[in-house]
């Protein structure tokens, strides 16, 4: 029987909160799906951890890859369902996630890309503060101004598909690559207003440890040219500061939420 969906985790030496993510997704109910999860080559126990479950829909990939975005692909290369998502291995889906988005997806026929809200989370899995998808407009993302959570992105398979996929040269924004070959590829995209997921900080995380930072910078104008047909401008930067301000004070309770409990992007 054909699943729904196709849920891909990649997997790199986090034994520390592998299993917590690969139990969000094998607990989710009301859905059909297969859960691949590719681990390269772990040392700290990890593969132990993925071969420890008894479930038939749980797929393990144990094959060398060129990094993140590669591996994602070889996953997603054995996906069979009908619509994608994927789940670092530090993160979590909420419960209710995959039933809730074949309902929206039932619902909304022409849309081809859904990306719904999310939970920060530390080590512990305590909440941080909630994080809110926007919309896909051009210039909003290609700024910065707007921004889709990954743990809470779900794509049809053909879309997907006639995107390319993921770009294996890209080791630091691979999700927001992606959407930019979903968008160039007439992808259609649109938010759900629902909370979907958890993406956790800890200070082995990309973005809370900020190693990578110069490699999100080039990766952020890159997608920049590829959505406007010219490189960034000083100009654009402004711009990018007017949008987000603007966006602020449309949501006047997600900005207050913000206040109140701070940035949530700095290395601790």
């Amino acid at each position: 029987m054909t699943p729904t969906f196709s849920v891909v985790t990649i997997s790199l030496n986090q034994a520390a909160f592998l299993r917590q993510a690969m139990d969000s997704v094998l607990s989710q109910e009301g859905a059909s799906f297969e859960y691949i999860v590719c681990d390269p080559g772990s040392t700290d126990g990890s593969r132990d951890i993925i071969a420890g479950y008894d479930d038939p829909r749980l797929v393990p990939v144990f094959e060398p890859d060129k990094g993140p975005a590669d591996g994602l692909n070889h996953g997603f290369a054995r996906a069979t369902g009908a619509i994608f998502c994927y789940l670092n291995s530090d993160d979590v889906l909420l419960p209710g996630a995959l039933a809730h988005m074949e309902s929206w997806f039932a619902r909304h026929g022409h849309v081809d890309v859904a990306c719904g809200h999310a939970l920060a989370i530390d080590a512990q899995g305590r909440t941080l503060r909630r994080v809110w998808s926007e919309p896909f407009t051009r210039y909003a993302v290609a700024t910065g101004a707007h921004v889709q959570i990954q743990p809470a992105t779900f794509i049809r398979a053909e879309a997907f598909r006639a995107s390319g996929g993921f770009d294996p040269a890209d080791r630091s924004n691979w999700d927001g690559s992606l959407l930019t070959s979903l968008y160039l590829s007439g992808a259609r995209i649109s938010t759900v207003d629902a909370f979907l997921g958890c993406y956790r900080l800890h200070p082995g995380s990309i973005t809370m440890s900020g190693r990578l930072a110069s490699q999100h910078r080039a990766s952020a104008e890159r997608n920049f040219e590829r959505l406007m047909g010219r490189p960034m401008r000083t100009s654009d930067l402004w711009a990018g500061r007017a949008l987000r301000l603007a966006k602020h004070m449309r949501h006047p309770v997600r900005t207050l939420e913000r206040v109140r409990k701070g940035p949530l992007f700095r290395a601790p």
